[in-house]
């Protein structure tokens, strides 16, 4: 009696070629169409290294998903609560100024300004009151797109960075990457941001996982490049910093007369690491 049972399908891993069936390659381990990620069960782009997402390992185990998990700072739910619980916040605190305006003009503008400061630049002046002195008005972020609201949290999270704030960092670091994993379609661009903010979190494999997405789909992308150098750098692979530091060079000139929008918008960033690559050729 012939058999019923039908026949395994086989492909081309596409991480290292080796002829492979299942949600996983036998040879290499890399994700095949159909695999998902054991911690946030989102699809896992086949031949990638880690989770898109959270930046699980591919074909991590569970209890190896649940360890990364923990070890990441960054659980799966734990940016979402984050987001909620700052949208609470802002809609209780926008309930605070309406009832309290009436009677304190100045307190709300100052509650207002202080409101801002979560998805934009902290408010300048000179504070005090007096004649000719315009009061302080907050962006209105109920007529912010969401990536208008992520890159808000974006850059203020690279501010905090700088200025060597980093509890402030880690707090609204969970925030701006909650409000990049809600975009409806992500990008390049935005790949690169909620990596750079995983980066100076200390989430390092999240930032790791956009880096390869975006070399993935765009090998010579510029910000690829930039954010697989940085986070070579902070695992101390030296080697895979000089690599990446050379195709960023290589590919500079063509990549940038490509005129991409995000090429503009990071501008400062790009001219930083190529002229960091060229010092570090030139001394070796």
């Amino acid at each position: 009696m012939p058999s019923t049972t039908p026949p395994t399908a086989t492909t081309t891993c596409p991480n290292c070629s080796a002829p492979a069936s299942g949600r996983f390659c036998a040879s290499c381990g890399a994700p095949l169409e159909g695999a998902v990620c054991s911690t946030c069960r989102v699809p896992l782009t086949p031949g990638a290294k880690f989770c898109h997402r959270c930046g699980t390992p591919a074909g991590a185990s569970a209890a190896a998903a649940t360890a990364h998990t923990e070890a990441s700072g960054f659980p799966a739910a734990l940016p979402w609560a984050v987001a909620g619980i700052a949208l609470l916040a802002l809609i209780a605190l926008l309930a605070g100024q309406r009832f309290n305006g009436a009677r304190n003009p100045q307190a709300d503008n100052t509650a207002a300004a202080s409101a801002a400061g979560a998805v934009g630049p902290e408010a300048g002046g000179s504070g005090g009151a007096g004649v000719g002195v315009a009061p302080v008005r907050a962006p209105d972020i109920s007529q912010m797109s969401p990536r208008e609201r992520a890159d808000r949290l974006y850059d203020r999270v690279m501010r905090l960075n700088e200025e060597g704030k980093q509890d402030s960092v880690n707090l609204f670091a969970q925030m701006g990457i909650s409000a990049y994993q809600m975009l409806p379609e992500q990008d390049a661009d935005s790949r690169y941001d909620m990596g750079r903010i995983a980066e100076v979190a200390g989430a390092l494999p999240m930032a790791r996982a956009q880096a390869d997405t975006i070399l993935a789909s765009d090998p010579n992308h510029l910000l690829g490049l930039i954010l697989a150098i940085s986070t070579a750098r902070a695992a101390g692979d030296s080697a895979a910093v000089h690599s990446f530091e050379a195709k960023l060079l290589s590919s500079q000139s063509a990549e940038l007369a490509r005129n991409l929008p995000e090429y503009q918008r990071h501008e400062r960033e790009i001219a930083a690491a190529v002229d960091v690559a060229r010092k570090q050729t030139t001394k070796s």
